[in-house]
């Protein structure tokens, strides 16, 4: 007769333990995050193969990967794992303490502005709700939701995801972002030829928006040799107001700059760049907690219409 699997262990620490493995790729880092010795980690994931009867990872010497069972068992602990929290943040309210933590995913060009704006105005009405903010490319957002680091998730991106349920999609078309006094400045529309003859600030490879422009170029056999790199928006839009060169932004991160008129946003001509998206995202299949729920709400609404 088959062995039957301890399901208690399931709500204990291997648990806990497995899913940090998981997220980390390996025990040694596992065990930094958690600050525990990596014997313990090694033990508890031990114990939790021995308990289920079925191994849980595949071992390599680039790192610890979960196989075909361990992803089933990361799925079903996350869920629980999520779904405990908001359980516990619902009785608090129900309590009337009014508390709840929101933890937002996004990229850098939303980080500077109008995230911060956003949790300010909505704090003044729910001032026991903390959050916290990670920014990192659209990858990594989507990694974030995946494994329960983020509750919401505010990107660029350019294809669908799995896991994933998106609750906002709108298109977000690239511009070449100068200052008001640029020779382009006044023009209705500017090709990527155009903008090459200038001093250009772009996005670091790994971003989506870089590598949409990239494939672009390399259908026109177009080079171009940006003068100034970084992973950061924030930093190649302070680059174009203290050098006067271009840089390349969807309207929403820059917007503020924009109503200024410290910014001019000219349209691309390239249809290839009409592809970009801005989505709002969450992991599929979870009921979100009263506070994560009602801030989702309040960023979709604050999104505007995409440009005509």
């Amino acid at each position: 007769m088959p062995r039957m699997a301890n399901t208690r262990v399931l709500q204990e620490t291997a648990v806990r333990y497995f899913l940090e493995v998981v997220r980390c790729g390996s025990i040694t880092k596992a065990s930094e995050k958690l600050n525990v010795a990596s014997s313990a980690v090694s033990r508890q994931i031990a114990r939790l193969e021995e308990e289920l009867g079925t191994p849980l990872f595949d071992r390599h010497a680039r790192g610890t990967v979960p196989n075909a069972a361990g992803e089933l068992l990361a799925a079903y602990a996350l869920r629980m794992q999520l779904e405990t929290e908001r359980i516990g943040n619902e009785l608090l309210a129900l309590k009337g303490l009014r508390r709840g933590d929101v933890k937002i995913a996004c990229n850098s060009g939303f980080a500077v502005h109008f995230v911060p704006t956003l949790v300010e105005s909505f704090r003044r009405q729910h001032p026991g709700i903390h959050f916290g903010l990670s920014v990192g490319p659209s990858s990594e957002v989507v990694n974030r939701l995946l494994g329960g680091e983020a509750d919401i998730g505010l990107l660029f991106t350019l294809s669908a995801t799995r896991g994933v349920k998106v609750h906002h999609a709108q298109r977000a078309p690239i511009y070449a972002v100068m200052k008001p006094s640029h020779p382009l400045a006044a023009s209705n529309q500017v090709t990527l030829s155009d903008v090459a003859a200038y001093p250009l600030a772009m996005s670091a490879r790994k971003i989506a928006m870089r590598q949409l422009i990239d494939a672009c170029c390399a259908r026109k056999q177009l080079v171009i040799d940006p003068v100034f790199t970084s992973d950061s928006l924030e930093a190649t839009i302070s680059f174009v107001l203290a050098e006067g060169g271009i840089a390349f932004s969807a309207e929403l991160p820059v917007r503020h700059l924009l109503a200024e008129g410290r910014l001019r946003a000219i349209p691309l001509r390239e249809r290839d760049l009409s592809s970009f998206q801005l989505e709002v995202q969450t992991l599929a299949g979870r009921i979100l907690p009263r506070a994560v729920q009602s801030f989702l709400d309040s960023l979709i609404a604050a999104i505007p219409g995409p440009p005509a």
